[in-house]
């Protein structure tokens, strides 16, 4: 009986203790987010992580909707010194989502010029001013044709400048700081050229083949020993391949040829014949995971990222599919990059260290 007695007592307690949660639950969840945001903004990962080179997908995606992978974009830490690489739709929030301060980051370099590689950039250059009210317009790299891309985005946030210096004031927006400035670049007669070259860091461009897109690029950033190349949009490439020999991480773009053919035979299937061709003609100027695969493999990389994923992977057990005879061609670890994955190279070390922000 005293046991029974005590049962109900108790759960007399937790059904109060309920109730009075239930009550109080939108006091409970303000005191909650004010923590958090007070821990958001007091953090600082570029102090937090250690010394090295870290490279992080804020968008993993192609021009395909995909919940899992925004647009492009990749987030690269040197030491204390953030840069981020193309800047597709989602992209700000995603550094953002990943803890970072957007107006840390010290410049944007661009692939080329393909929507979903760019259409995030307006919003990126506007978090970068707003966020530390920047006093100088954040560089883009690009190939030739940069500066169009740079002054149409300026063109279009005009009346947003306008606006938000009006309403704040100078001294919190400085106009003078807003947008971008567009730092175009030609890869020399070798297919390369080094744009910035700092003490132990290194960020140098090089051609790709993305036929009829060009110029296209990639990149390769160098830190204290550690590497890492950004393969671009490109197929298969004897450039990507010379410039990631050796490196401790290849982040390659990735497309399955045969799951875009499954999607061309439903969009004949529905008459979308327009579709239909566009996932054929897509296939010729990208790479699939096996070519990544055997380059990163003859390269001899530490570490194979997928990024660019096309088509989507909505359904569990797909990225074994899209992988196809990957890691057949290529023993080292390899990974199907979802927005928010964040590999670190610390310096000093050989360690490849894989993970996720968010």
């Amino acid at each position: 009986m005293k046991k029974r007695n005590l049962l109900l007592a108790v759960g007399l307690l937790l059904a109060v203790l309920a109730v009075a949660t239930y009550a109080l639950r939108a006091p409970l969840a303000v005191a909650l987010v004010k923590r958090v945001a007070a821990r958001h903004l007091a953090a600082d990962p570029l102090l937090e992580l250690p010394d090295g080179l870290h490279v992080g997908l804020c968008g993993a995606g192609s021009p395909f909707p995909d919940e899992q992978r925004s647009g492009p974009c990749t987030l690269v830490v040197a030491g204390k010194r953030l840069f981020v690489f193309d800047a597709g739709a989602g992209s700000a929030r995603n550094i953002g989502k990943m803890g970072f301060n957007h107006g840390r980051i010290e410049a944007i370099f661009l692939t080329h010029f393909h929507s979903d590689h760019i259409d995030g950039l307006g919003e990126l250059m506007l978090q970068r001013w707003v966020s530390a009210s920047n006093t100088m317009p954040v560089p883009v790299f690009g190939p030739a044709g940069v500066e169009a891309v740079v002054a149409g985005f300026r063109q279009a946030y005009a009346q947003d400048q306008h606006y938000r210096v009006a309403h704040h004031g100078e001294a919190v927006m400085p106009s003078i700081g807003s947008g971008g400035k567009a730092l175009p670049f030609v890869t020399q007669a070798t297919g390369r050229v080094v744009l910035l070259k700092d003490g132990e860091l290194e960020i140098a461009a090089f051609s790709v083949d993305h036929a009829p897109v060009h110029p296209a690029v990639g990149y390769r950033i160098t830190y204290k020993g550690r590497s890492v190349v950004l393969s671009g949009d490109t197929k298969r490439s004897a450039a990507v391949q010379r410039e990631a020999m050796g490196v401790d991480l290849l982040v390659h773009e990735a497309l399955s040829a045969p799951l875009m053919a499954m999607l061309g035979e439903t969009a004949a299937q529905a008459q979308r014949t327009n579709l239909k061709q566009l996932f054929a003609d897509i296939v010729d100027y990208h790479s699939s995971p096996e070519q990544a695969a055997q380059t990163a493999a003859e390269a001899k990389v530490g570490y194979l990222l997928l990024n660019h994923i096309a088509p989507p992977l909505p359904i569990p057990g797909l990225e074994k599919a899209f992988l196809g005879d990957a890691t057949q061609l290529y023993d080292g670890p390899i990974r199907v990059g979802s927005d928010g994955d964040f590999i670190s190279l610390p310096a000093g070390s050989k360690q490849i260290k894989a993970g996720r922000r968010f």
